[in-house]
């Protein structure tokens, strides 16, 4: 699937299970970004299992003049309150050269068309508190933070734990 947009020579499509090595370079790079980059855990299999084998995710891929410069990586979650699915993205990057241009903006109208055609109730992200420009970008769309929810977290040996409590 090809999505055009209203950025000249730049369009979105569906990632390819060929692109497993480029979504994990687009990985790195925004965890490079974030400062975050000895978290990364991930590998060509592991993301080529939960993406492409399971289905765990969906990946938007960016390309300007046919080079990729963003992607995205975003699944489905579900609101009790709302009965309805709705479209959690877990991370989009945009080359720093690109930025300011359009492209997250491009991005992101292209995943809430995708939200509302799949008849999702809302989209929903989380932001580092101290990555200013695009906190400031997201309120410039009308998203607003939920300030009042706390994100909690069990991983590895904590959850390997927890899960060995179950019968």
């Amino acid at each position: 699937m090809i999505y055009t947009t209203t950025v000249p020579g730049f369009s979105l499509r569906a990632a390819t299970e060929d692109d497993v090595p480029l979504v994990l370079q687009f990985i790195k790079a925004l965890a490079a970004y974030e400062k975050m980059s000895d978290e990364v855990v991930a590998t060509v299999d592991s993301v080529r299992r939960s993406v492409f084998e399971q289905g765990r995710a969906k990946v938007l891929i960016g390309e300007l003049e046919g080079q990729p410069v963003a992607f995205a990586l975003y699944f489905y979650n579900y609101s009790t309150f709302l009965g309805r699915s709705g479209l959690y993205l877990e991370d989009l990057f945009v080359y720093p050269p690109y930025r300011g241009k359009g492209l997250g903006k491009a991005i992101f109208a292209t995943l809430a068309k995708i939200a509302v055609e799949e008849g999702c109730g809302r989209m929903e992200w989380v932001c580092l508190d101290w990555n200013q420009p695009s906190i400031a970008f997201y309120r410039g769309m009308g998203a607003v933070s939920m300030d009042e929810w706390s994100t909690y977290r069990l991983t590895a040996d904590k959850l390997q734990k927890l899960a060995e409590t179950a019968n």
